[in-house]
Formats: structure tokens, sequence, C-alpha cells
């Protein structure tokens, strides 16, 4: 069965009655030390079978656009959706406009099946669903020092014994087992793929493809929420993410939005164009003077930005899509990206599954022409992509949403001990296979340091 609507008959009666009044009590708390109480937080939320953290690292991503809340909470499924591909956006329409209500989960790459007649045969080991949202019984949002906690009302007497409970949390660490990782995909072989990619782009049948590589370990046994408080705190990117969905994990530390939707206004933000950091500041400097005027990250750049305004302007308004920052340079923690901004204007009743269905996956993960670049992608990776390269976020009852892109992600199967990462990077005709190697290896590296270093 494709599609599963986790709400029995009493649920559903109950979600009729509640949406006949507020779904959701709300308690506003004043917090004194916010990075404290975002730690004891993650430590309390390892309670529930699912969990979605949204981080923004607001102190290293001041100049973060767009940014709605600093960091976001959700726990324990009041009602939830899991689904293959098959009709995946329509079923996810009808169960987002039958629960109006604040939704937490996941795309994956796959779901490409569904937007277009193309197939994933490629080795799997990590089975995540290809689509998963959850309703939470229970929402925090902490935005500057003000809290907001939202419970569904037949739960709501239980905000202060929480609130109380994550106060008295005390926070510790517990030590991973080594794991030793491999590359599903060697260097000589890496270099043999793109080199096939680039003779794609020289016959015509494409003009850029993202290419990606996985790494894996077996027999693996982390502690999710470790692993994933070390990684964000080496990366602090504005789309961190921590998401447990029983025995299945994601930890993000990404730098990329995918598609924000405010009101009638559609925001996406593709990175193309990669630079490492260096301690210097000098240095550092002479970088991004160095990435910003690359002819050749400036072409991947542009060629992205127009892929996107065609992908925005199939629900657009007419003549609303504009590109409001072309290859802009931000600095994160561990590199800069160059990254562009496109804005559309939509009517009222163009619904949020349609939206996504139009504009996924994300150019920036996928090439151009689109349809070409996937299914050229498909036959020389060597993984299937699955929540690597899909999106994470939320949607909110007005319809609003905001969904990162899973890049720098370490995704893990605890049952079947199964850890995976994946890196890769935008191919041109003009990309020289040794240097695309080293920017994944470069991708790579807060990934690699944290699961090596346990």
């Amino acid at each position: 069965m494709c599609f599963l609507f986790y709400t029995s008959f009493i649920t559903l009666c109950f979600i009729v009655f509640l949406q006949k009044k507020a779904l959701r009590t709300s308690v506003f708390k004043n917090i004194e030390n916010p990075i404290v109480w975002q730690q004891k937080m993650l430590t309390w939320t390892q309670q529930y079978r699912e969990v979605v953290v949204l981080d923004s690292n607001v102190a290293a991503n001041k100049n973060q656009p767009f940014k709605s809340y600093d960091f976001m909470v959700a726990v324990d499924a009041f009602t939830s959706i899991k689904t293959d591909t098959h009709q995946a956006f329509e079923d996810f329409h009808q169960y987002q406009s039958h629960t109006n209500d604040w939704l937490f989960g996941y795309l994956t790459y796959d779901l490409k099946n569904d937007t277009e007649k193309l197939t994933s045969t490629n080795f799997d080991g990590l089975n995540f669903p290809d689509l998963y949202f959850f309703q939470p019984k229970k929402l925090f949002l902490l935005k500057g020092n003000q809290l907001e906690i939202k419970y569904l009302n037949f739960c709501d007497d239980e905000v202060e014994s929480d609130f109380l409970e994550i106060e008295e949390t005390v926070c510790f660490t517990e030590p991973s087992e080594q794991i030793t990782i491999q590359a599903r995909t060697n260097k000589e072989l890496y270099l043999e793929r793109v080199t096939a990619m680039q003779k794609h782009i020289l016959l015509g049948n494409i003009y850029e493809a993202n290419y990606c590589m996985e790494y894996f370990a077996e027999q693996a046994n982390i502690n999710p929420l470790t692993v994933y408080s070390n990684l964000n705190t080496i990366s602090q990117a504005p789309f961190s993410v921590f998401l447990k969905l029983d025995k299945q994990f994601l930890l993000s530390a990404s730098p990329e939005r995918y598609l924000k939707k405010i009101e009638q206004k559609v925001i996406s933000q593709p990175i193309k164009g990669t630079a490492k950091r260096n301690e210097n500041p000098e240095e550092d400097a002479a970088l991004i003077v160095r990435l910003k005027n690359d002819p050749k990250e400036q072409a991947e750049n542009v060629m992205i930005v127009d892929l996107v305004r065609n992908d925005l302007s199939k629900t657009a308004i007419k003549n609303s899509v504009k590109v409001t920052e072309q290859c802009a340079i931000y600095s994160f923690k561990q590199v800069h990206q160059m990254i562009s901004t496109i804005e559309s204007e939509v009517d009222l009743d163009v619904s949020v599954a349609k939206l996504l269905k139009s504009t996924f996956p994300m150019g920036s993960m996928t090439g151009a022409p689109k349809v070409s670049a996937m299914q050229i992608i498909e036959a020389l990776e060597s993984f299937k992509r699955g929540a690597y390269s899909g999106a994470v976020g939320y949607f909110t009852p007005e319809g609003d949403f905001d969904f990162n892109v899973v890049i720098r992600s370490i995704l893990y199967n605890r049952s079947k001990k199964y850890l995976s990462y994946a890196v890769g990077s935008a191919i041109t005709a003009k990309s020289n296979p040794e240097k695309e190697y080293l920017e994944c290896l470069l991708k790579a590296k807060a990934m690699r340091q944290v699961l090596e270093e346990v």
C-alpha cells in the first residue's frame, strides 16, 4: 500500500472535533540562556519516537535572510503519512489539506519518480520511506529569548510539567563505537564516471549535472545525538536538522534552502560554487574574491538559476519571477558558498503540493535539462540517493513552509546498523575531474571528522 495515513477512526473523529475550535494551545516563556536550553531540549526529545529539530544557528548566521525561527522542535506524532513515490504528492495533498495543522518531515530525492517517468534501481542501504510527515502533538518555537509552546489541545495539560522536565534535564554525551568508513565509488571510478558525464555534455544531452558518491559504514553503532551535536558545533549551518523516526536518523548541517513560502511569496536559494575557508583573514578574503570571480562557478550558478526560474514560472503569477540576488558569497564555518535568490508570487489557491511537485527535485542537485540530467545521474551513480539531496522542513496551518536541501548530512538506520553520507558537485564541460574530486572531499570533511573522532 503506497499511502499510509496513521490515524484510527476515533482519531479522525477527534481531529474533526479539534478543527471546530483552535487546534493548539499556545504558552509563552522567556528563555534566559537559549543555547543551554537548546542543548537540554535536544536531550529531552530522545524519549520520543518521532523528532524533528530545526536549528538556524543564528549566532553564526546573522545575515541569513528569510528566517522565521531560531530553533524549532516537533515531537510525538498524532497523525502521520508515509508513502512510496506512486502518487506521493497527491496523497500528501490530501493529508495536508485534511489536517490543516503544523506538519514536519521530509521528501526524498526519489520523488522524482512521481514528478517524471523515472525509476530508482541503485543500491539502497538505508531504506527510508520516500515521503514522511507527521503532525506533532508537541511543538516548540524559539526566536531570540521568546519561546512559544504549542500543544494540541488534548495534551495541553502537559505543558508545564514538560517545561519543568526540560529545565531539569542534564545533558550528557554517549560515545559511539569506532566505525570503518568506505567509499562506494573510489577515486578511479569517480574520475571515469565524471568523464562519462562530460561526454554526455559534449553530445548535447545535458549542459550540467550533479554527480554524487556515497561513503558508508556497515555494522555501525553510533549515538546519533552525540554525532549530530558534534557536527552542528563544527558546522553551525543555517539549516541544520536532527530528525529521528524510530530507528532512522538524519543528521544534517545543510547550508542550503530549497524552497520557502511566505503567504504569496515563494523563495528559492540554490547553491552552486564552493571554496574552502582559511584561518588567515587576508587569505580567506582572497578566497572569497576568487570564488566570486570564477567564471566556471558563475556559469554553473547561472545555469541553475535559469532552471529554478523555469520551475517557479509553472505556478507563478505572470511576470512575478525575479532574481533578487545573483552569485552572492555566503561564508560558513567550513566553506564559502555562491548562492542566488529567486522569488515569485503565487495565487492563494495554488496548493503547497503543486508548488513542491513543480520544483522538485531542486535544480542544484540535478542539473539541466532536469529530466535528462536525472536519467544520466541514475545511470552513472552507484547508490540510491533517498533522503540525501531531498528536503527536510515544515508546514504551518496557513500553508506557509520552509525546506532545506539535504546535503552535508549523515543518514543512519539503527536497525540495519548502516550509516551513509554522500557528497557531489556540478559537472560541466569545463570541469576538471581531479578538482571536482577534491571539492567533494572538502564537502565531506566535517562529516568524516565527527565520525572518525568518536
